[in-house]
């Protein structure tokens, strides 16, 4: 289960990319558009400032601002900048893999076959959905299969 501040970044992401790439956002109209505590909020936007995918201006038309296009940014990219690594499975990690120490056979292991299947289509969707797909029509193809 994804935790609730992974939440809150990807709708906050979102908000983002649809005010569009170097529009700003002040910090309270996020959190009141977007029903997340300000301080959390803060918190969220600084990891994702720190990754790269959104920066700030100062001033009266300041706020945080996406600087990638939204068709640039996964879904996927986003839960892994908050969660760390997704894998049920520290064996089945791309980002973090370590051989579990039980293992006697991993290309055998019962346990990791049943996890790696729905593991691998779910990486799948997450990275191949943008904030652009997130932005789209609940009709959008795409999306459909997300939901």
């Amino acid at each position: 289960m994804l935790a609730q501040k992974t939440k809150y970044a990807v709708k906050a992401m979102i908000a983002l990319a649809e005010i569009g790439v170097g529009e700003a956002m002040q910090i309270a109209d996020l959190a009141k558009q977007e029903a997340i505590p300000k301080k959390f909020l803060e918190q969220i936007l600084l990891d994702l400032k720190h990754q790269g995918l959104i920066n700030s201006r100062r001033g009266k038309l300041g706020g945080y601002t996406l600087i990638k296009a939204p068709e640039e940014i996964s879904i996927g990219r986003i839960v892994r900048l908050i969660e760390g690594p997704i894998a049920p499975l520290s064996c089945l990690s791309k980002m973090a893999y370590q051989r579990c120490d039980d293992c006697r056979d991993e290309t055998n292991c019962r346990v990791r076959r049943v996890f790696a299947e729905s593991y691998e289509a779910t990486v799948a969707i997450l990275e191949r959905t943008t904030l652009k797909d997130a932005l789209a029509d609940s009709g959008d193809e795409k999306t459909s299969t997300v939901a």
